[in-house]
């Protein structure tokens, strides 16, 4: 508008052309340029013709099919991960920034605020080995089944790689002991591990005391005596990478179980070992600041007496040892002709079966009803 009130001054002989340019901040050659095409095409010429539709614009249908996908199947995944869904399952191409773009403009995704400042995060440990995490989540994991399990993960500080994750009931004494079993069965022992001060980790004198250092529980017991050192959290702040990892487990795993049909807690775990932890670790997992590792082999394979539930007892003047409603009949020795009134240590491991030791010396095997396995077994 103001460009026809400039040129029909100049043809009314108002103003010269040099003037119309400078009161349009052009040069008059441009003027010129102007006023010739407007007087062929009229308001229409003067679009800027630079302006071409680009060839790398993302197709129309594509995009109708992505925002598609969202909308039936994929309603509540993040970008991120709807966007790894597409490539994965649906042959999509197109990069994720312009997936965003779109899915915030039909109003599918809301943006998210913009974060305030926080405080400096704790440096990671530089080798991978140095420092592991585990923590539970309660939550409601399976799709279909309103009951909530823990998922227990034990993670490296270095790396943020899981070394194992897993569905229980509850999590416990066992649970714990299990997860710190399947890291050093598959990379060796490891420095610390850093844990809430949960009754099963800790025992604390009261409620918000300091978790003490001389009462160990049956999980302190079998980190001590592997020469691991337990750090208690005293804030959930303190147990920040843990808790970062469970908030993006609880907006994931839930959606991929759903995805991949799974509903019983066997298959669960079943697919997180064999499935979803290399898919979770190459996704998330970052390169530790210093090469090698501090986890070192245990090759006299005393993890596997010392990863379990361990506890005294006196044998009785039956020479049988009670445990738990079962009696254990101790079989004849050659180190003693009866063990009555002697203090022995009885091992219980995961799998129910129970072991009777009398200091170094294992005495006897045990199924988990308490009968006596095959006399090949016992040491003499």
């Amino acid at each position: 508008m103001r460009f026809e009130d400039v040129l029909g001054r100049t043809e009314r002989s108002e103003l010269g052309q040099m003037e119309a340019a400078e009161l349009l901040g052009i040069s008059e050659r441009t003027f010129r340029r102007w006023r010739d095409r407007y007087q062929e095409d009229g308001p229409a010429g003067l679009a800027d013709r630079r302006l071409r539709p680009s060839l790398r614009r993302a197709p129309v249908a594509e995009i109708e099919r992505m925002l598609g996908l969202y909308r039936d199947l994929y309603r509540g995944f993040t970008v991120k991960h709807f966007h790894e869904q597409l490539g994965k399952r649906h042959n999509y191409t197109l990069g994720y920034t312009v997936t965003k773009l779109h899915l915030h403009r039909a109003g599918l995704v809301t943006p998210p605020r913009t974060r305030s400042a926080h405080r400096k995060k704790r440096p990671r440990r530089p080798m991978v080995g140095m420092m592991l995490h585990q923590d539970a989540s309660t939550h409601a994991w399976l799709p279909g089944d309103t009951c909530s399990y823990d998922l227990v993960v034990t993670m490296d500080d270095a790396t943020s790689t899981i070394y194992s994750m897993f569905l229980v009931d509850e999590e416990g004494t066992a649970s714990s002991l299990r997860g710190v079993r399947e890291v050093v069965e598959r990379h060796g022992l490891f420095c610390s591990l850093y844990t809430d001060r949960g009754s099963h980790y800790f025992e604390t004198p009261a409620a918000g005391a300091r978790a003490s250092k001389t009462v160990l529980t049956q999980f302190g017991r079998a980190l001590k005596q592997l020469g691991i050192e337990h750090i208690p959290a005293y804030s959930p702040q303190a147990r920040g990478r843990s808790e970062r990892a469970f908030g993006t487990l609880q907006d994931r795993l839930t959606k991929e179980l759903v995805l991949a049909g799974i509903t019983t807690l066997e298959a669960a775990n079943r697919w997180l070992r064999e499935v979803y932890i290399a898919e979770h670790n190459a996704r998330f997992a970052i390169a530790p600041e210093q090469e090698g590792s501090a986890f070192v082999a245990d090759r006299t394979g005393a993890w596997r007496d010392i990863l379990c539930v361990q506890e005294d007892r006196r044998v009785g003047n039956d020479n049988a040892v009670k445990w738990r409603r079962l009696s254990l009949q101790l079989p004849p020795s050659r180190l003693r002709p009866h063990f009555v009134k002697a203090t022995v240590r009885v091992h219980q491991y995961p799998d129910g079966c129970l072991a009777v030791f009398w200091g170094p010396h294992r005495l006897a095997d045990y199924d988990a009803s308490g009968t006596l396995i095959a006399p090949a077994r016992l040491a003499a």
